[in-house]
């Protein structure tokens, strides 16, 4: 049976520098879901040409537009790079010029040429959670994050703060605390007898 083994991770998009290659529609979906989960992502835009949602979009966060071809100089203190360019070759040489540098890069709609994909995201205050379809469907991923988007209350955050507060009283090593945590939020989970 296949399995999904991408490993999940939560990035301090505001630590890194995100360079996004492109300037259509592809590249302004990137930089809205980047900006609406990261709005302190720092970002670079490299294209031709880039759409007024993206020049509007870039003025609300700090996202720096450089209207040229793609050079491998852009890629100079990068952490992280999307590619969307319409131009296979374009993209499959950005893809090269960022493993040689050990830059993680995602190939927009190239399962092969990708480090790592960008999911669905569902964020409430503190809480984030992020789906993966192991890059097979993002149509599943949007839909499942509509799902949690309504499963989840709203105050959610409520809980999170309030738990984080009960942890600073608890007395004991790691262990202890994790141990008396974990009894206490066990009524979150439990199922409902019917």
């Amino acid at each position: 049976m296949e399995r999904n083994n991408l490993y999940p991770i939560f990035l301090k998009a505001k630590n890194l520098h995100v360079l996004i290659i492109g300037g259509g529609f592809v590249a302004e979906e990137k930089l809205t879901f980047l900006l609406k989960s990261s709005p302190d992502a720092n970002v670079t835009m490299v294209s031709p040409m880039f759409r007024e949602g993206t020049k509007t979009l870039a003025k609300k966060g700090n996202v720096k537009l450089i209207k040229e071809k793609y050079h491998k100089r852009y890629l100079k203190g990068k952490h992280i790079v999307v590619a969307t360019t319409e131009f296979p070759e374009v993209n499959e040489k950005v893809y090269k010029h960022c493993r040689k540098r050990s830059i993680l890069v995602n190939v927009a709609d190239n399962p092969p040429f990708c480090d790592f994909y960008m999911g669905g995201i569902v964020t409430k205050g503190n809480v984030k959670v992020a789906i993966s379809t192991n890059g097979k469907s993002p149509t599943t991923a949007k839909r499942l994050r509509q799902f949690f988007e309504d499963v989840i209350p709203e105050n959610v955050d409520d809980l999170v703060k309030n738990l984080n507060e009960f942890r600073k009283t608890i007395k004991g090593d790691f262990e202890e605390k994790v141990e008396t945590l974990n009894e206490f939020t066990k009524g979150l989970i439990e199922k409902k007898e019917s």
